[in-house]
């Protein structure tokens, strides 16, 4: 990789990205996409000369559905602040 390429290149979505849904053995929906952050050009492959390119990105996750069962019941413990 040549240092001297690096440089953070700026981008446009040619279309907003999709929610995948995905359905859990225990019954729990969940929605998943990935949203770009930046996309930072790293310099060229040595034997093939293409560009090579290092994304920041960071999944986006929605819970849809979740079953009764597997939400985890909360400790009675929380006295407050006073004992």
């Amino acid at each position: 990789m040549d240092d001297n390429n690096n440089a953070v290149m700026g981008f446009k979505l040619d279309e907003e990205p999709k929610w995948i849904r995905v359905t859990l053995e225990d019954g729990t929906v969940l929605e998943i996409k990935t949203e770009i952050m930046s996309i930072m050009k790293v310099g060229n492959d040595p034997n093939t000369g293409l560009p090579q390119y290092s994304i920041n990105a960071a999944p986006m996750i929605r819970m849809m559905r979740v079953p009764k069962e597997s939400v985890a019941k909360k400790a009675d413990t929380d006295k407050g602040l006073y004992r």
